[in-house]
């Protein structure tokens, strides 16, 4: 187990650094810059803010820059539209309000998403499975930044049941939560079915039965275990796909997370930011996806950790 968790660790180090280099000189040959806008900005202060931000020097020099304050002091540099902030600042404000959310969205997910799945399995072809697997298509078909600005209509600007901004209460949370966690209720309760539906007529599942074993021990100790496994497989893109599905959900919603610093930094071209969010955002996809395949594992006999 131990070898197993340091290799994958190890497995992490290129992985980001690719990551890092890809999106550096991606978002730095992209058109326009930081302090573009609708007002042409004087020449002598354009140099003046170039200068010092070393945004004048070599392309190779700023790469080699950033990657030395970010190994040596863990430093991401300075916000070049929020003035006297730094991105360290800014990610330790925005990042807890992004794991929040989506620790809450996933939360959400998988109490809607597996007792759906296993209502279709054990009730296949009954207007029960036809019920779970409608709304289960329902929440994959529709888009975010659809389901959101209907949540926000029906129950904010109609009924007046809930806040649709900020973050400040657990009834500013209700929307947002079921914006982030729809969709990926959906995916978990399509899963969870087709998991269990490998598993109801297996042998020894037959052979539970025909023990006596109760109906409901079967699907806890048998079905259950073994259908969640594709579940499973699915949490770490999926809590990675959650936070990066929260760059709408915090845009429309006007939360102050990670997600939606991104879009305005996407948008003002401020490269630091867009870096800090991205190196976030891959060290928790690289983090999960690791901790995915321990947990797969313990959850399968079948599978060892040196096949993974």
């Amino acid at each position: 187990m131990s070898r197993f968790i340091v290799r994958r660790i190890l497995a992490l180090v290129p992985t980001l650094w690719l990551t890092v280099t890809l999106v550096f000189f991606f978002v730095r040959l992209a058109p326009g810059g930081p302090f573009d806008g609708e007002r042409a900005v004087p020449r002598e202060v354009l140099l003046a803010l170039e200068a010092k931000y070393h945004l004048g020097d070599p392309l190779y020099r700023q790469y080699l820059d950033f990657l030395a304050d970010l190994v040596l002091r863990g430093d991401l540099g300075p916000c070049f539209k929020y003035p006297g902030r730094t991105v360290n600042e800014l990610l330790r404000v925005s990042l807890p309000v992004s794991l929040q959310l989506g620790v809450m969205a996933m939360t959400f997910a998988l109490a809607v998403g597996v007792p759906l799945g296993v209502i279709g399995a054990l009730r296949q072809n009954t207007w029960a499975d036809t019920l779970a697997t409608s709304v289960a298509m329902i929440g994959v078909s529709v888009p975010r930044f659809v389901l959101a600005p209907l949540l926000v209509m029906v129950f904010g600007l109609q009924l007046y049941w809930l806040p649709v901004a900020r973050w400040e209460s657990w009834r500013h949370a209700i929307l947002p939560v079921i914006c982030a966690g729809l969709p990926t209720a959906a995916y978990i309760a399509r899963l969870t079915r087709g998991g269990m539906l490998e598993l109801v007529r297996a042998d020894f599942v037959r052979t539970a039965r025909a023990k006596g074993l109760g109906e409901g021990a079967i699907v806890v100790r048998h079905l259950l275990r073994g259908g969640l496994l594709p579940v499973v497989s699915y949490l770490g893109p999926g809590f990675s796909g959650l936070l990066v599905g929260s760059l709408v959900v915090e845009t429309i919603f006007n939360i102050p997370g990670m997600g939606r610093y991104f879009v305005e930094a996407a948008t003002n071209r401020d490269y630091n930011i867009v870096m800090g969010v991205t190196i976030v955002y891959g060290t928790l996809l690289m983090t999960l996806n690791a901790l995915v395949d321990i947990a797969y594992a313990w959850l399968d006999p079948r599978v060892s950790l040196e096949e993974l």
